[in-house]
């Protein structure tokens, strides 16, 4: 199935997109989950890792409202690829940094089904990282999450829906939408 779109198509897509989340309803959940973290990890000197490419806008956003010594690294995990569905976790780029007896604050732009942040805590505890912490923008809540995996710090939630913005793509598009958008049925 060939994926590729034109920006008429994706700009149709972006007009038929319902407005789940304002930019100032995403700035004011990522105030409260960085005071959350701040006062959970202030003196933890933890590793901050990002979980690319959704989780970009995230880290960026929240590790310059934490005022405490942090190291920042990333992984490329993923399992959509470009694609509306995801398939098998896929490691693109593990991280630089060594995590042993370290506190990690693993940071992704969703927790839809947990898959991919199951596997990037699995990986941290392996080699070493002493508390594994996570935090995303959207919990999206629905029941074919992994079994017995939560999230630490959660900004919003949100019905169960493709979604769009704030880090999330559509086909590797509307990352830099600023709110959080629902796609429609029809663009699935």
């Amino acid at each position: 199935m060939d994926d590729h779109i034109n920006l008429a198509e994706i700009s149709a897509v972006g007009q038929r997109a319902e407005c789940l989340y304002s930019e100032a309803d995403v700035d004011l959940a990522i105030e409260k989950m960085s005071e959350r973290i701040s006062t959970q990890l202030f003196a933890a000197n933890p590793v901050m890792l990002c979980v690319m490419t959704g989780a970009l806008f995230l880290t960026a956003r929240l590790s310059m409202k934490l005022q405490f010594p942090l190291n920042i690294d990333y992984v490329h995990a993923t399992r959509y690829r470009n694609m509306t569905r995801g398939s098998e976790l896929q490691w693109i780029k593990e991280p630089s940094l060594d995590l042993r007896g370290r506190a990690v604050l693993i940071v992704d732009d969703i927790f839809d089904e947990g898959i991919t942040l199951e596997g990037v805590v699995a990986y941290c505890k392996g080699n070493g990282a002493d508390k594994v912490f996570t935090a995303v923008m959207v919990n999206k809540v629905h029941n074919r999450k992994v079994t017995n995996f939560t999230c630490d710090f959660v900004g919003l939630k949100t019905q169960d829906r493709y979604l769009y913005g704030s880090g999330m793509d559509y086909k590797g598009y509307f990352r830099n939408a600023a709110g959080i958008y629902a796609i429609a049925e029809s663009d699935l």
